[in-house]
Parts: C-alpha cells; structure tokens; sequence
C-alpha cells in the first residue's frame, strides 16, 4: 500500500520543519544546553506542524520508541485515561533517558481530566515530558497554561507551500505548473498537511504534468478568466461584466467559496503592492507570473480608497455568503454596493 505524502513527507528533524522557524530556534536551543523543560504546549491551527515538532523534540531529548506515549484527547478525554497517565508516568523510562507523553487535541480532554493533570503538571518526575497539542488554546484553562511552555504555530506562508507542493511532486515523478501549485496552496489555508492531502488526490488522477486549468477543475475553482473579469468590473463601474462573472461561477456549479477567496487575496495583494512595494517578491512568488502582471497593471487604474472599499465589502459578504439558498446572491448584492 502506498504512503500517504502527509506521512511520507512529514518532518523527521528539527532541519525539515519549515515555517516556524521561532520555535525550532528556542527548542534546539534548550536540547543543546541541556534545558528541555518538563511540559510545552504547541497552539496553532491544523496541520501546522504541532504534532511533528512535538515527536521530533521527543526523539531530540532522548526519548526512545518505546518510552513515547502519543494520546488522542478526542477520544481519551476522561479523568480516568490521566489517571493511568498518571500512574505509568511514575516509572522510569523503558530504554531511553526520558518518557514523552504527547498529548494531541487537549482542548477535549474534560474538566475533571485536566484536574487530575495538573497534579503531575506541578510536580512532574524528573524522567517526564508532557507536550500538549491543541487547535483552541482558549479551551485550555488557565492553571495548565501558566504550568507550560507555550508556543504559537504559525500558519504556512502560501510562498513556502508552494515550494513545498513543487518539490514533492517532482520527487514523486510530476511535474506541476506555478499556477496549479499557487491553486493548492491557496486552499489549504495555511496546512502542510491539507495542501498534502489535496496533492494526493491530483497525482491519483495519473496525468504526469499536473497543468492550473486541470487543478481549478479538479477543485472547482473558477476559471482565471472569471476571477480577473470580476475584478476589472470592480475598476471599471461595469456592473454587467460583474454580474455575468458570477453568473458563470453559479452555471458552472464552482465553489463560491473558492471565488471569494482568490478575490480577496487579488485584490488583498493589489493594495499590498501599492502600499508596501518591498511585499513585491513576496506577492510575486505567491502569484506567478503572469497573475503577477495583471494585478500590476490593473492596481495603477485603482482610485485612492477603491480597492480598500472593495475588500472590505466582499469580507463582510464571507459572514453571509452560506446563509442563502441562491449562493450567488450575496455576492451580487457586495459588487452591486462596491459600485455605488
């Protein structure tokens, strides 16, 4: 059976861990001088990294397979998996110099459970690390946050996801274009892992050059053509042209969704270029080419405040865009009031 790339490529070393370069810095820094201490807490969004670092500063602190307890709080979230916790956690370690306890989705694990870690959390043996993982730091309480090391995950910059998405389908034999690379990208919303997931499902597909026009499809994102007609309506007060582009996305059965999200990033990047011209390699690498040089030439045409109207109204149509029975409706009543 073969591996799926999330597993396959998942970091092994504190080198391969990309985009939380603050973190990786403090924790290689702590196994150097001997300092590790007794419980961390990584927070941050999916397929960020948590779980990965968590193993790789594991195996970084001595800890052998066999000493390494990997909990699921979705599932384990009672008081009386942490009393278990709490009696094996007495014992030394089986080969290694310490014991690890990961424990992934903290945030589930109940009231009384939590209780019954702080216990162990204040006075952990000498042998024993705790490295809590969660996706709702608000859900943790208090009393085991000021117990903790606490870091905070970063989402994966679309740039480093890109790349990320380039190098492995070469190393899988593909070839994949800027555009279907930047596509999946975008929609992993920052996640190695997503992104991963999404280039799997394309690859299975079996087509050895992996093309922007075959991705969108594949994902049901609107056409490029679609997404830049929108956008120069928005400049040009052509609330046909507008209208006719959305028109398409709901015949095409495209994922308004995915429209909304590569509007909000265009124009999003059009007042990046205009404002912060240094941003200009960053957006360049995160676009390609081509999309590169239509933004750059269309936020010349943009009027003093324009652009920044426009993105405001189409975030306020995020909230609303799921709460009508014709999707596109919303959308329609936002580029009706940016042309007002």
């Amino acid at each position: 059976m073969t591996t799926v790339l999330y597993r396959k490529y998942r970091p092994r070393g504190f080198e391969d861990v990309l985009g939380q370069d603050h973190i990786v810095s403090v924790l290689k820094n702590a196994v150097k001088s001997g300092r590790v201490a007794h419980a961390y807490l990584f927070a941050g969004t999916r397929g960020t990294g948590k779980t990965s670092l968590a193993r790789i500063l594991a195996k970084e602190a001595g800890c052998a397979d066999e000493d390494l307890l990997e909990i699921d709080a979705a599932s384990s979230r009672g008081i009386d998996e942490i009393r278990a916790l709490r009696e094996a956690v007495r014992f030394s370690p089986l080969r290694g110099k310490v014991k690890v306890y990961i424990i992934d989705e903290a945030h589930m694990l109940t009231k009384e459970a939590f209780n019954a870690l702080l216990k162990t959390l204040e006075e952990p043996p000498a042998h024993a690390i705790f490295i809590l993982a969660t996706t709702e730091l608000e859900k943790v309480p208090e009393t085991i946050l000021s117990r903790c090391q606490n870091f905070s995950f970063r989402k994966i910059p679309e740039n480093l996801l890109k790349k990320s998405i380039t190098d492995i389908a070469e190393k899988e034999g593909f070839k994949i274009d800027d555009e279907a690379a930047g596509i999946v990208a975008l929609m992993a919303e920052g996640s190695f892992r997503d992104s991963q997931r999404t280039l799997d499902q394309i690859l299975s597909l079996g087509n050895k050059e992996i093309t922007g026009e075959m991705t969108r499809e594949f994902l049901s994102v609107p056409a490029r053509a679609i997404v830049e007609n929108f956008i120069e309506s928005v400049l040009d007060k052509d609330a046909e042209k507008g209208l006719e582009a959305i028109r398409l996305v709901a015949e095409k059965n495209i994922n308004f969704a995915a429209f909304l999200k590569l509007l909000l990033r265009d124009i999003r990047s059009m007042i990046l270029l205009k404002h912060a011209p240094t941003m200009k390699k960053n957006i360049q690498d995160i676009h390609g080419e081509k999309e590169f040089a239509f933004l750059e030439k269309l936020k010349g045409q943009a009027k003093p405040g324009e652009l920044e109207k426009a993105l405001k109204i189409l975030l306020e149509c995020c909230d609303s865009k799921n709460q009508s029975y014709l999707p596109q409706i919303p959308l329609e009543l936002a580029l009706l009031k940016i042309l007002s």
